[in-house]
């Protein structure tokens, strides 16, 4: 009996939620000076998240670099494990040496 009281309780309480959003009046549009101002929050947001990226990569490769110094300093021999979304490091191009041709 309790649990056909709560199911009642809760559908009424969805009912009436509902309601209550379908009779709020719809936002008003934008205009251009929003839309501008939206856009270029947009564009440092991304700049910052660039920058916070950049950041959080520079502060993991100092760590696995102390990390292997230390190991290195104990005698033992570590090989870093790339991750699944990991980049390899681009290797140097040597002088005069020609770039690899590309398999289709």
């Amino acid at each position: 009996m309790t649990t056909l009281r709560a199911l009642i309780a809760a559908a009424l309480v969805v009912a009436t939620f509902g309601w209550a959003v379908a009779k709020l009046p719809p936002p008003p549009p934008l205009d251009d000076k929003a839309k501008a101002a939206a856009e270029e929050k947009k564009a440092k947001d991304a700049a910052t998240a660039d920058a916070a990226k950049a950041a959080q990569a520079r502060a993991e490769d100092r760590v696995a670099a102390r990390y292997i110094a230390e190991q290195k300093a104990k005698g033992k021999t570590v090989t870093p494990q790339m991750g699944p979304n990991s980049q390899p490091a681009a290797a140097p191009a040597k002088a005069g040496a020609k770039a690899p041709a590309k398999k289709q």
